[in-house]
């Protein structure tokens, strides 16, 4: 094989990686009714004057499946965490017994738990059309390299083998984060 097309398809097969990684770390952030410290990853707390990732100033746990307790290593730094929970929007009512900040993560309705599915169905959409146009533009540059007929179909094949597997990876990430969301 020529090692321009192998190169080709490392890279591709590089950015359809990133495309699984990247639905990955965003079906972390739906939560599918279990307590879950990845829950507070998008929650920024003031930090003498700069906005500071909670998890970098606390301890976050998760001592039960519908609780998470965040530690602050600071105690004057309580009331601010509270209010960048509040403030992150994200549906739950930090409560602070001057040691630890408590949430108690309500159960998820019905409603909610559909929701949550078409956002993990669009986050999953996103990564196909990642990988779709991974595979389309690593067949334009397979076109422009000039090589012999045999070698572009083949190199195309193989493209679209990868194409396919990848497709069929994120379908089943998909399924087992909808069976999660969907567990009552």
């Amino acid at each position: 094989m020529d090692e321009d097309v192998k190169f080709i398809l490392e890279a591709t097969k590089e950015s359809m990686d990133g495309a699984i990684l990247h639905l990955e770390k965003a079906l972390v952030k739906i939560r599918a009714g279990k307590a879950n410290p990845a829950m507070l990853s998008s929650v920024m707390v003031e930090y003498y004057g700069s906005q500071t990732p909670l998890s970098q100033v606390s301890n976050i746990n998760t001592p039960d499946a519908r609780t998470l307790s965040v530690q602050p290593w600071e105690k004057n730094m309580l009331s601010e965490i509270e209010t960048a929970i509040m403030n992150a929007n994200l549906g739950f009512n930090p409560m602070n017994n001057g040691e630890v900040v408590i949430i108690n993560v309500p159960p998820l309705t019905e409603e909610r738990r559909i929701q949550l599915v078409k956002q993990a169905k669009g986050e999953a959409e996103e990564a196909k059309i990642s990988v779709r146009s991974a595979r389309q533009e690593a067949n334009k540059e397979i076109k422009n390299l000039g090589i012999s007929e045999d070698l572009e179909k083949n190199a195309e094949i193989d493209i679209q083998e990868m194409t396919n597997t990848y497709t069929e990876t994120i379908d089943n990430i998909l399924h087992v984060k909808e069976a999660e969301i969907m567990k009552v």
